[in-house]
């Protein structure tokens, strides 16, 4: 007698998530497309306002550096926010903080005004990201979490996209002033997160435990220093130094090597940034769908040497075609091997110092990409170099010591977030 046996089919995996999964999902990947518009914006207009305020591009920098620095702050807030009442809460504080403080810019009449309110909006620019990710991230499951992670983390290529679009099309007409002002319209996602979006079951389940056992993390931001995680903590803060100081030496002066050294035009500089973007946005899904096969860390070194290679292609030339084609390469890897973020970090620490762990190891690595600029444009102007070979230095060192801290960590694909009392 044969015996008939029925092989269910494997689930695919987009349709594994439940609803609230998806929506949790879409609430971290708009807050992160719409926080990175805000920002990016910058970017692409300080070559105009150095010249409205009579001030020098290196001071004009050092707004981009403070904004940057301020991460840390509305991070580290934000991260003990989450990890204590939730992770809804801090990411709608930190979407209007941000979209207001971009919108208030706009108005500036000096540019110490100006100065003050794009360094506040730093601070809820930190704040977005722990929230968010530690929402996505702790509501997927796991068999595609690095996917959905890269795709999540990509969505700033969105969000630069955005701006760069913007920017080209109607920067004529807007001016920076109008730039900064679309910048209010993020605000609105507020309204998604609050009346569409749930708190991951397994924070809820964790908080529930502390309270139960009378074992309450109230000092996240110290537990992650404690010996049995210090180790982890060290090696995660030189990755994401590395990953900060690779992307403001490729990003962050791009447009005004253009600008400045090249003299191309609006739509000549938008074109290379936006495709770049693009590309970026759909590498960064691929390099978590290959997350997913060979593990987190591997995902992330292969285009971080790549990124090494891919950088004189379009630095050390003034053709626009050749720095077109090369910049645009760098999107599928410079620009998206930042994709295993939230799934590494959040995988990396355990569920009661989860928000606040990922938003310190990815924000300290702000203060020292804030630097990037600045050092930048200082030995560009003083050293008469132009901004393309500070660029690539800065490119190369970054992506080696990148490659050598990811060597150091551990590796955590498949890893199940639970809601064990690890640390308390």
């Amino acid at each position: 007698m044969t015996a008939i046996v029925e092989t269910a089919k494997p689930l695919p995996w987009w349709k594994e998530p439940t609803k609230d999964q998806w929506m949790a999902w879409w609430a971290g990947w708009l807050g992160w497309t719409l926080d990175a518009f805000d920002f990016t914006v910058f970017l692409l207009i300080m070559v105009p306002i150095a010249k409205e305020f009579n001030v020098s591009l290196t001071e004009v920098t050092a707004v981009f550096t403070i904004t940057l620095w301020m991460r840390l702050v509305g991070a580290c807030a934000s991260g003990w926010l989450a990890d204590r009442v939730g992770r809804r809460t801090p990411l709608m504080i930190s979407i209007a903080w941000y979209s207001i403080c971009n919108f208030v810019a706009g108005f500036a009449p000096t540019f110490w005004f100006l100065f003050l309110f794009r360094a506040l909006l730093g601070i809820g620019m930190g704040a977005e990201w722990p929230a968010g990710a530690a929402l996505a991230m702790e509501s997927w499951p796991a068999r595609s979490r690095g996917i959905m992670s890269g795709i999540l983390q990509g969505s700033w290529s969105l969000g630069f996209l955005l701006s760069s679009a913007v920017y080209g099309l109607f920067y004529q007409s807007l001016g920076w002033r109008g730039m900064l002002w679309i910048g209010i319209l993020p605000a609105l996602a507020v309204v998604f997160v609050r009346y569409f979006v749930k708190e991951p079951p397994v924070w809820v389940e964790n908080r529930r435990r502390q309270r139960e056992q009378k074992r309450e993390v109230r000092a996240p931001l110290l537990s992650i220093f404690k010996p049995q995680l210090l180790g982890n903590t060290l090696t995660a803060c030189w990755w994401m130094t590395s990953a900060f100081v690779i992307y403001y030496s490729i990003w962050s002066l791009f447009a005004t090597h253009l600008q400045k050294d090249l003299n191309f035009s609006p739509a000549q500089v938008a074109t290379p940034i936006a495709i770049a973007n693009f590309l970026a946005f759909l590498a960064s899904g691929f390099w978590g769908w290959t997350a997913d096969h060979i593990g987190r860390r591997w995902s992330m070194i292969i285009p971080g040497i790549i990124t090494v290679f891919v950088a004189p292609l379009y630095l050390l030339t003034s053709d626009i075609n050749l720095i077109i084609a090369g910049f645009i390469l760098q999107g599928l890897f410079g620009d998206a091997l930042y994709g295993q973020n939230p799934s590494y970090l959040s995988e990396r620490f355990p569920t009661e110092v989860r928000a606040a762990a990922s938003a310190f190891c990815y924000h300290q690595g702000a203060i020292f990409g804030g630097l990037v600029a600045p050092v930048l444009t200082y030995v560009a102007i003083n050293y008469n170099l132009g901004f393309g070979i500070p660029m690539l230095v800065g490119t190369v060192v970054g992506a080696i010591s990148f490659v050598i801290a990811l060597l150091l960590g551990p590796e955590t694909k498949g890893k199940e977030l639970v809601p064990d009392l690890v640390v308390a």
